[in-house]
């Protein structure tokens, strides 16, 4: 159990921030709380009725395609992914669950999932606002589902009472200590470049940086510039830019330890502002800090269909912020037109 100040102190300094910074997202304030995401959720407030849900994730997802027409926020420390749409049915089982639709597409690990909420917010109007939150044991926001005016409130309401349970104390747990990287010259990199080189899905790439004990960003550091090389760390709003100019599909990836969430098509209303660069369409947001983009590179990854080809942004500490593909369906080559774009922003840089 996490050792922090009474719940009233914490209402009371948490309404003493948000007097003075009306504004702050609930991450923000929780850290300057001192406390996690998850407690602060827990905490409620005359303006939020807070109900504790079993830890029976799998169900409880199962559930939302019956809601409606909902928005999906999915983030990690740098970026925010928000998708509207009709969850479909879910796939998969207890560990691993798949989502894939044209507009909700979800990889879910539900060992992650630690702790969830449904909370009813009043807004200022009188109207309620009615979400899903989803934690992970560090009480970090893994995955949240919000109401839309297309939300089926009575199947909300229900979902809810369904799966409510008595509020317990939350025991958050330390965070886990970071894999740190083997060093360069413990890597087998001649067997790590002929198994790159021998991919046939896009999803073999996790399973060999797991056989040779290599962290991603270090993978692609020493695979060879024919597999990855690094571009400007411009490249987000370069990709963005080019895409939306050619109308071109395209697929936005971000994911923390829980979740994966994906967008799939066009982007059109493209809105920097401050540190973030934003795509604020009526389907899809994408709010991104530039200013934590560390690294960028251009991935190429062969299959069966043909060389696949992403953009892979990195914070400082190598995480992953977010990739972008072409559009692609399993079974057809990639676009040529995005090819195009990626080839861009070489160019781009050398210039």
């Amino acid at each position: 159990m996490s050792t922090t100040p009474s719940s009233e102190a914490l209402i009371e300094k948490r309404a003493a921030l948000l007097a003075a910074e009306p504004g702050l997202r609930a991450r923000d304030i929780a850290a300057r709380l001192g406390i996690s995401e998850a407690e602060l959720v827990a905490l409620g407030s005359d303006k939020s009725a807070v109900t504790q849900l079993r830890p029976e994730w799998v169900d409880i997802i199962d559930a939302v395609s019956g809601l409606g027409r909902v928005m999906a926020l999915t983030r990690n420390e740098s970026a925010v992914h928000e998708r509207k749409g009709i969850y479909g049915k879910l796939e998969g089982g207890a560990h691993v669950g798949l989502i894939v639709g044209e507009d909700i597409d979800l990889r879910i690990f539900f060992t992650q999932w630690k702790f969830g909420f449904a909370v009813v917010d009043t807004l200022d109007d009188g109207e309620k606002r009615r979400s899903l939150q989803f934690f992970d044991g560090q009480g970090g926001a893994v995955h949240k589902i919000f109401q839309t005016p297309q939300t089926d409130v009575a199947a909300f309401d229900a979902l809810i009472a369904r799966f409510a349970t008595e509020a317990t104390p939350l025991s958050i747990l330390p965070a886990p200590k970071k894999r740190e990287a083997r060093d360069d010259s413990e890597i087998d990199v001649p067997g790590f470049r002929a198994a790159w080189d021998a991919m046939k899905d896009t999803h073999d790439f996790h399973g060999l940086l797991l056989k040779y004990k290599v962290q991603r960003l270090q993978g692609l550091r020493l695979a060879g510039e024919t597999r990855s090389y690094r571009v400007s760390t411009n490249a987000l709003r370069a990709t963005l830019e080019t895409a939306r100019e050619r109308n071109l599909p395209i697929m936005v990836f971000v994911g923390n330890p829980g979740i994966v969430q994906i967008h799939t098509g066009t982007v059109q209303n493209l809105k920097p502002m401050g540190p973030w660069f934003n795509v604020l369409d009526e389907a899809f947001n994408l709010h991104l800090r530039e200013d934590h983009i560390d690294s960028a590179w251009v991935v190429l990854k062969p299959t069966e269909d043909g060389v696949v080809t992403s953009v892979e942004l990195f914070d400082k500490e190598g995480g992953l912020i977010a990739t972008l593909f072409g559009k692609r369906k399993p079974g057809e080559p990639e676009d040529v037109n995005w090819r195009e774009v990626v080839s861009g922003l070489s160019e781009k840089e050398a210039a």
